[in-house]
């Protein structure tokens, strides 16, 4: 599904500048900054990954997601549609955003305070990897789907295209460490390297840590080795 083109994130805006005006004073650009793509940092807000399966048992027979605004990762997006989840003792979470497009196995990623909220243990893992996690029940205006586990708290983690992941001289599966600057600044360590050549240069962490910092779209951040 291709959608309009979405307008230029501005690290990426504010990286092309700084190239610029390098070049033009004829000087080599800081390290931090060398490379041929800029560094972009996102909190993940929780949301859903879902199936077409779970999709047509939560919004009907047939039903395809819809977008509502499309994710900085080349095809991916906030979809319109929206979920309830029910945990323990009947805490719920509504309104829980699903991304997509739809994927091959279901799996629900929240931040800590989400888990205490509910009455989870999140464990903390990286996407796809959901054995033995705790599943939940997901209601949609058509019915009820059961997730028998899937319920996670994402591992902080690098989306990198192979140019970025040799320029850092790193491989996927590596742990690379965040440092936020600003007047919150904190390092964060075990960031853990993703490496795809559909990728773009991002970083995403949760709203735990992004409010821990008060990340904000001009806040300094530098990715380690």
């Amino acid at each position: 599904m291709a959608g309009p083109t979405p307008a230029p994130h501005r690290a990426v805006i504010e990286h092309l500048v700084r190239q610029a005006v390098y070049q033009r004073l004829g000087r080599p650009l800081p390290r931090s900054g060398a490379g041929a793509n800029p560094l972009v940092v996102n909190v993940s807000a929780r949301h859903c990954h879902l199936t077409q399966e779970a999709v047509e048992a939560l919004f009907g027979r047939g039903h395809k997601l819809t977008v509502h605004k499309w994710l900085y990762q080349e095809g991916q997006f906030a979809a319109k549609e929206t979920v309830t989840l029910i945990g323990p003792r009947s805490r719920i979470i509504s309104n829980l955003r699903i991304l997509g497009p739809c994927r091959t196995l279901n799996q629900v990623e929240l931040s800590y305070t989400d888990g205490i909220s509910l009455g989870f243990d999140l464990p903390l893992r990286s996407s796809g990897d959901i054995k033995g996690t705790l599943g939940c029940m997901l209601m949609g205006p058509a019915g009820f789907f059961e997730m028998p586990d899937g319920v996670i708290r994402a591992l902080r983690h690098a989306h990198m295209s192979p140019e970025d992941a040799n320029f850092y001289g790193v491989k996927a599966g590596d742990m690379m460490k965040l440092k936020i600057g600003g007047p919150c600044g904190i390092s964060l360590e075990r960031m853990l390297v993703r490496v795809d050549p559909s990728f773009k240069l991002e970083v995403h962490i949760d709203t735990d840590e992004g409010n821990a910092c008060n990340l904000q779209p001009n806040t300094p951040c530098e990715l380690l080795k």
